[in-house]
């Protein structure tokens, strides 16, 4: 009797035992109770483990967890009220988050100039709440975090002074339309000012104004224009109407559409993946965030495409020759084993990289450097002018440059935005996981296939329908008049399938507005043709680009008539692009918004939400809701 009650309680035994060991997949969707939009970034995890994910741009998860009864999921995002749900014997669990003001309340909004730098474990994180202590005499703040990724959570604070930089920002003025009628600018398709102000909102800090750059707030989304059928590889879309913040003045809206390339159309490419790996980097929003986006990337290569990997900090080194895309776990197997320490020479990095590029030129095809950094040089060649110099040499082999930036507390922005103007490349700024794969999976071709070079754009107005006028945003990206012409002028790079878009706010001639004048001219005078103003044309825009292996630019042009079209007729693209600008400008505090408010903002974005395929247009609303909240409370 003794021997069976014995055999019954092992068998016991090891069924609980199984039954703790086996897992099930829970699948599920979060999104916030005010208004249904899904969240993204929200961390879900298992109460008591380490194991954890994060929702998808669409709101989306799925985690694996282990057959308990009393097992709960956990909730959690910046501005929302944390859940915990039993999972019992579900397989799909829907979650609506109610936001959560008291927290918003408690989150320190900081200046720029000065804060403690958090050390966090994790690929993406946001702060939930902050609270305040003692430690010694001193009083200090800390904050909950949480993570995307399923590992433990580590948090030390270290008292440092916030190096971050950024270049000045003066925002554009109107211009009298009779004095000026020339607009020139160069196209900007970067987005790393979007993500970087994310990145200040989700931890509870209003962005320095400097690092708001409206065109790349307007250039992180995609719009719905029409491809290019000509010869020329993008279109010009244009669409007029009243200003939201202003509706005696116009809006104007002015979008360029690369076409799109098909992936296996799309020819070889050889990249080097330049990485920084100096000290600086030791962080887990740096290095081990870089090593994942290029894993990424590395998944999307061919057996055509080659990577080779130079690393930088106190010397610069070559880790990987030359390899075929197939060659995947190689190519991963090196990035695996790389480690930061450190100083950062990133000049030398630079020249060894170009080097390498050059070794391994493809003819016709995509020769391009990636350099993943946080921009913090401090050894040889590091001043932004040497940069500068040093990329506008390299330029001239015919060699693109990608720039991708990380981190936080010592970030260079001004620096790598300059290394991307300057090496014919693009910028993004990568906060987390998601926009690694946006970035570099999404958007694999727009990022590293150039279709048109040093593209400018030119606007004249026409002084019998314009009275002012003044370009929203590419402060950094304006131009002489003459140099739309200067086939030797450096300008923007147009990706495959990459949308530009750019907005001007026109005066009306007949609006009575006070505007600064010019005495009258001595020696000649600026009038206006009296038979303008039986014409319909507002302005005519015109449009220099060059092919990615040719050094003489080509001429498009497109004439755009002056229309009386309300906010409320307007296409999804127009009021989209308009909220996007109008949260650019409040952030700014610029003096032509003064009027305006973040609800209008939102009424605007939820109104051109239109699809929203990968939940971006979601989650700018999501963060447009919490700098609200956060900023009223």
């Amino acid at each position: 009797m003794k021997t069976k009650m014995g055999i019954l309680i092992l068998m016991l035994i090891s069924l609980l035992s199984i039954q703790a060991t086996q897992t099930r997949v829970i699948n599920g969707a979060v999104t916030s109770a005010s208004d249904n939009n899904p969240l993204p970034g929200v961390a879900v995890s298992v109460k008591g483990t380490n194991i954890g994910t994060s929702t998808d741009g669409n709101g989306k998860y799925s985690i694996i967890t282990p057959i308990n009864g009393t097992a709960k999921l956990v909730f959690s995002f910046i501005g929302y009220q944390t859940k915990e749900v039993a999972i019992g014997t579900k397989n799909k669990i829907d979650v609506a988050l109610s936001a959560d003001f008291k927290a918003l309340s408690e989150v320190v909004v900081v200046g720029y100039a000065a804060e403690e730098k958090r050390e966090l474990t994790g690929v993406s994180y946001g702060v939930t709440k902050s609270r305040r202590h003692k430690k010694g005499n001193a009083e200090h703040e800390s904050v909950d975090i949480f993570s995307s990724a399923p590992m433990h959570i580590q948090f030390e604070e270290k008292d440092k002074f916030n190096t971050e930089e950024y270049n000045g920002i003066n925002e554009n003025s109107y211009h009298d339309a009779v004095n000026n009628p020339l607009s020139t600018f160069s196209i900007d398709v970067d987005a790393a000012s979007y993500s970087n102000v994310r990145r200040f909102i989700n931890n509870g800090q209003r962005p320095p104004k400097e690092a708001v750059r409206i065109e790349e707030m307007i250039n992180y989304f995609d719009y719905d224009y029409q491809q290019p059928t000509g010869d020329d590889p993008f279109s010009i879309y244009t669409e007029v109407a009243e200003a939201p913040w202003n509706t005696n003045h116009r809006l104007v809206h002015i979008g360029l559409q690369g076409k799109i390339i098909p992936t296996e159309n799309l020819p070889a490419s050889n990249l080097v993946f330049l990485i920084d790996v100096s000290g600086s980097m030791q962080d887990d929003n740096k290095l081990p965030l870089l090593k994942s986006s290029l894993k990424m990337l590395v998944d999307q290569l061919r057996p055509q495409d080659h990577v080779a990997i130079v690393v930088y900090a106190g010397a610069a080194g070559l880790v990987l020759p030359s390899t075929a895309g197939n060659e995947k776990k190689k190519i991963i197997d090196a990035l695996d084993k790389l480690e930061a320490g450190g100083s950062t020479a990133g000049g030398a990095g630079i020249k060894l990289a170009y080097a390498e590029a050059k070794a391994n030129f493809k003819e016709n095809g995509n020769n391009r450097v990636i350099l993943a950094t946080d921009g913090d040089f401090n050894i040889g060649e590091s001043s932004n002018g040497a940069m500068e110099r040093l990329i506008e040499e390299k330029r001239k082999d015919g060699i693109f440059l990608t720039v991708l930036g990380y981190g936080m507390g010592n970030y260079k922005d001004a620096k790598m935005e300059i290394l991307a103007d300057k090496g014919n490349g693009n910028y993004a700024y990568i906060d987390n996981i998601l926009e690694a794969k946006k970035v570099l999976v999404n958007e694999f071709g727009g990022t590293l296939f150039t279709i048109a070079k040093d593209v400018k754009l030119q606007v004249e107005f026409n002084p019998a329908k314009v009275k002012a006028y003044r370009l929203i945003g590419y402060e950094n990206r304006m131009l002489e008049s003459e140099d739309f012409n200067n086939d030797k002028k450096d300008a923007g790079e147009l990706g495959s399938g990459h949308t530009v878009t750019a907005l001007y706010e026109i005066i009306p001639v007949g609006v009575e507005e006070e505007l600064p004048t010019i005495d009258p001219l001595k020696y000649q005078k600026n009038k206006t043709d009296k038979n303008l103003k039986y014409s319909e044309e507002l302005m005519t825009i015109k449009v220099r680009y060059k092919k990615p292996n040719e050094d003489v630019s080509k001429l498009i042009s497109q004439v755009v008539f002056d229309k009386q079209v309300t906010e409320s007729k307007t296409s999804n693209n127009f009021r989209w692009s308009a909220s996007v600008a109008g949260f650019g400008m409040l952030l700014r505090e610029s003096e032509h918004a003064q009027s305006y408010s973040l609800e209008s903002v939102l009424t605007l974005a939820h109104s051109s939400k239109s699809s929203d395929k990968e939940g971006y247009r979601s989650e700018f609303i999501n963060l447009v809701e919490a700098f609200k909240m956060t900023v009223n409370h």
